[in-house]
């Protein structure tokens, strides 16, 4: 599955709520199911700096495609990172490079969080799109 369609699936799922309050609880519950991040990898090279809260993101390549697995000690945080590797997880570097985060403002994400939550997200999109140029140089 591209990412354009896996975003436009996070999309539709997202429309299914009448509200932010059940939106937040989908979040948190996208945060619960996502795969732990191993403790090696909780390293302060994998830390999103600029988050309120800690995230790490770790990425290998498999194949050609890149795999993301994330962590964070908050659990809306943790949502928002599981939304974001549902998107780029297991995907090609140069597709990750070439993917807009429109879905982001699509559902509404940035406008319904705190300045530094919302500076946490974009944070978060950075340090995936680093991943993806440095898998990608590799080529």
């Amino acid at each position: 599955m591209s990412i354009k369609e896996i975003q436009d699936e996070i999309v539709d799922e997202f429309s299914m709520f009448d509200d932010w309050m059940q939106r937040y609880e989908y979040i948190i519950d996208l945060g619960k199911a996502l795969p732990l991040i191993a403790e090696e990898y909780k390293t302060e090279d994998n830390i999103i700096t600029g988050c309120q809260s800690k995230v790490w993101v770790h990425a290998e390549k498999i194949g050609d495609k890149i795999v993301f697995t994330a962590d964070s000690d908050a659990i809306l945080t943790k949502g928002i990172i599981a939304v974001l590797i549902r998107s780029f997880s297991n995907q090609k570097p140069s597709d990750i490079l070439d993917a807009n985060t429109d879905f982001i403002d699509a559902i509404g994400l940035k406008e319904h969080l705190s300045p530094t939550r919302a500076n946490g997200l974009v944070s978060m999109i950075k340090k995936i799109k680093m991943y993806a140029l440095a898998f990608n140089a590799k080529n």
